[in-house]
């Protein structure tokens, strides 16, 4: 059958190229829909309970995605005439930022104080330059022990202040919303630095967040898929030493591409950083198809055949591998929909779309090119293959202590993957060579953190957070959070509540504390409500009815195991010390960031065991060997195992890229064991040579191709390690690492099964 197809595939040449290059131009066309997706939560599905349960937060209180401009005068003394006066510039300007709805700053905090029985509500800094030094006393005095402020907006020593910007975005055109923010909001910080010098600037926040995650796609297409293209170029060269076949590998690489790419357009797939990875992964794999077509057809050429029926044979004895190699890859990509991250059911979706269209492009498209280019046969250089004759004498030689010593190291290395911890922590998904990256971390060690936790917690009724034993319930947690070791800073409206309460008892500071009656409580906060300035109100922490408030719990940088067992402490207290109608689960970023990487695993866990049973039945079914297959297995299940294993020994951590390695590579690793154990099998049963000479056979005909295509293969994902973004770079490091340790068992441990195990 594959010597009729061949036949027929090299006599319609023409034709099958027209219908080719005319399905890769509607595919391609697809490309024009292609879009940035720049909003973190697309790495959450629809169903993800934590993230409706943010949006329930956001939906209910002023949304939170901020910008946040942090500013750390040269001189390390925030409470300056020349550094307020920044302040308040900015303050007032940061107003212009594209969609911002608050702005919050050292400058406009809403200070309240008494005025004989009258509560003055006032900007805590006004016209900044004539200050003197009893007035910068008095503002720092106020600053720096206001439970709002400190820790928030200013650090407990004054040498770094901040203006957080809260930014509602319209949503109509997130791709373009987002950057024209950010861009705002830079210009708008070289302003600044113009106008004094003497200041740093930091931007950090949710929005940057988000853009950094659109800069690290774009920055990722621009620089690995051309560096991705140098690197196989090379390669292929040195190892196929053919100028034309590393061309027509090229065109077929550049179609893949396209194609899989603009299908990705015509179904409205959006491009995240780990779908920016994609073209490498296609450029990569639509490799290994065309190096074994490549290296048959110039060994048949070699034999004085003519360059027709040197394709024939060669597309004969590789139709059946090359397909089983696609077919199983593509599979193991598509069980990546089993992730509970869509931006990784994205990246496995057009992968498989185009290692399918580099399997078509392989076996159509390559042998006309072959055909139609000016290729001569060379002067076989015999390197490579006697090295593989070698390496086949050896293993056959020594194959019960190979076999041994394998064993003793796949154990050894299995027997570290439990070693490996799940954890996760969004901002390291950040090279420190990021901009988000160095402000963000400067501005956790210094003034407050991005990550965070809110909690809604209702009251019992409309307009019963005035309750006294509400009041007092809801300061309680807010003290408890205070002692946990991870905190940075609580907002909550209890605090409030105490400076009102002193406030109108002639700010006598016995009276820092919570009223003692609902109506006392309601009346301070309507007159305190309608003294705010426009833009200032307190629906970023009271809902409409005032039913419920909101409690902000500000977190250093900490590892998502660590986010877990705070929240899981938090729960435990308020099962402990509240009503049950006022307990919530908290909700934020990190709160979705921390339970992604679990979550993916259990749901990879799933696809990578359907994946793994539907492979081992193709196998089996088409290698026509109960027993073939089942040793196939094997070699296929073992790399993961060991290159976890030695991530467990080096790294010892798992987040949410890696989770999809298993899956991902399982497909892949399966191809070296295919193509050996076609032309294993093609010795038995057409040469009918005995296992230890079938096994010479299978080295000394696909040994070359085998190491050519996993050098490749390791050389494009070892590309990805280039990125910035760590789950690209992690991704592509323990793919690498895989590939390698499957080329080790398919040299080493398969041979030996088989001549332990396929007995006559």
């Amino acid at each position: 059958m594959s010597r009729s197809f061949a036949e027929q595939l090299v006599r319609w040449r023409w034709l099958l190229l027209v219908l080719v290059l005319a399905g890769v131009g509607f595919a391609a066309s697809g490309a024009r829909f292609l879009t940035l997706s720049n909003d973190y939560r697309v790495f959450f599905s629809a169903e993800n309970p934590q993230l409706i349960a943010f949006e329930e937060l956001q939906n209910t209180y002023t949304k939170s995605d901020n910008v946040l401009i942090v500013l750390a005068p040269k001189d390390g003394n925030v409470f300056t005439p020349q550094t307020l006066e920044a302040v308040e510039w900015l303050t007032e300007q940061a107003w212009q930022i594209p969609y911002s709805i608050r702005v919050d700053s050292i400058t406009n905090f809403q200070h309240t104080y008494a005025e004989g029985d009258d509560l003055v509500v006032e900007d805590l800094v006004t016209d900044a330059p004539d200050l003197d030094e009893q007035d910068l006393s008095r503002i720092r005095a106020v600053a720096v022990n206001e439970p709002l402020l400190v820790d928030r907006i200013v650090s407990p020593s004054g040498h770094v202040t901040a203006v957080n910007v809260i930014i509602q975005l319209p949503g109509l055109d997130p791709a373009a919303e987002v950057p024209e923010v950010a861009s705002f909001t830079r210009d708008l910080a070289d302003r600044l630095t113009g106008r004094y010098p003497d200041l740093q600037v930091h931007l950090t926040g949710i929005v940057f967040l988000n853009n950094a995650f659109s800069e690290m796609a774009m920055a990722d297409m621009q620089t690995l898929v051309p560096l991705m293209f140098v690197v196989i170029t090379v390669l292929m060269v040195l190892m196929l030493r053919s100028f034309w076949g590393t061309l027509a590998t090229v065109f077929v690489i550049l179609l893949s591409i396209a194609t899989a790419m603009g299908l990705a357009g015509w179904l409205g797939i959006a491009i995240t950083p780990p779908l920016a990875s994609a073209p490498t992964m296609i450029m990569t794999l639509a490799v290994a198809d065309c190096v074994h077509l490549l290296v048959t057809f110039q060994q048949r050429l070699r034999s004085s055949e003519s360059k027709a029926v040197a394709m024939q044979e060669a597309l004969r004895m590789n139709l059946q591998p090359i397909f089983l190699t696609s077919l199983t890859t593509a599979i193991g990509f598509l069980s990546m929909n089993f992730s509970d991250a869509p931006p990784f059911r994205d990246l496995g979706n057009v992968v498989a779309i185009g290692v399918v269209a580099a399997f078509v492009y392989a076996v159509v498209l390559l042998p006309t090119l072959m055909l139609l280019l000016p290729v001569r046969a060379r002067v076989a250089r015999n390197q490579t293959t006697t090295a593989m004759d070698t390496l086949a004498d050896f293993v056959i030689k020594h194959r019960r202590p190979v076999l041994w010593g394998m064993s003793f190291l796949v154990v050894g290395l299995v027997a570290f993957v439990p070693t490996n911890e799940l954890n996760d922590d969004f901002v390291k998904y950040f090279d420190e060579s990021v901009d988000f990256r160095v402000d963000t971390d400067f501005t956790t060690d210094n003034l407050t953190g991005l990550y965070s936790i809110s909690y809604s917690l209702k009251s019992g009724g409309s307009g019963a957070i005035s309750e006294p034993e509400y009041l007092r319930k809801l300061d309680e947690f807010a003290v408890w959070y205070r002692q946990q070791p991870e905190v940075m800073h609580v907002s909550t409206l209890s605090d409030t509540m105490k400076r009102l309460n002193k406030n109108l008892h002639g700010d006598d500071p016995a009276w820092y504390r919570l009223p003692d009656e609902r109506n006392l409580a309601a009346q301070y906060l309507l007159l305190y409500e309608m003294s705010l300035p426009y833009g200032l109100d307190l629906n970023n922490q009271i809902n409409v009815d005032k039913s419920a408030t909101k409690l902000d719990v500000s977190l250093q940088s900490i590892s998502s195991n660590m986010t877990i067992a705070l929240e899981e402490r938090a729960q435990q207290w308020l099962a402990e010390h509240v009503p049950k109608s006022m307990r919530a689960h908290g909700a934020s970023p990190s709160v979705m960031f921390a339970h992604i990487g679990a979550r993916n695993i259990r749901s990879m866990l799933t696809g990578t065991t359907l994946a793994l049973v539907l492979i081992s039945f193709i196998l089996i079914f088409a290698l026509r060997s109960l027993r073939i297959g089942l040793i196939s297995i094997i070699p296929n299940l073992v790399p993961a195992g060991m290159a976890f294993g030695l991530w467990g020994l080096l790294v010892g951590q798992v987040g949410l890229a890696l989770s999809i390695v298993a899956g991902m590579t399982l497909g892949i690793v399966v191809d070296d064991t295919v193509h050996f154990l076609s032309k294993y099998l093609r010795a038995r049963r057409e040469e009918g040579l005995a296992p230890a000479e079938a096994v010479r056979y299978a080295f000394h005909t696909v040994g070359t191709a085998l190491w050519t295509t996993s050098i490749v293969l390791m050389a494009g994902f070892l590309v990805l390690t280039q990125s910035p973004f760590e789950l690209n770079s992690g991704m592509g490091l323990l793919t690498a690492i895989t590939i390698g340790f499957a080329l080790l068992a398919d040299f080493l441990l398969l041979p030996t099964l088989l001549m332990t195990l396929d007995k006559e």
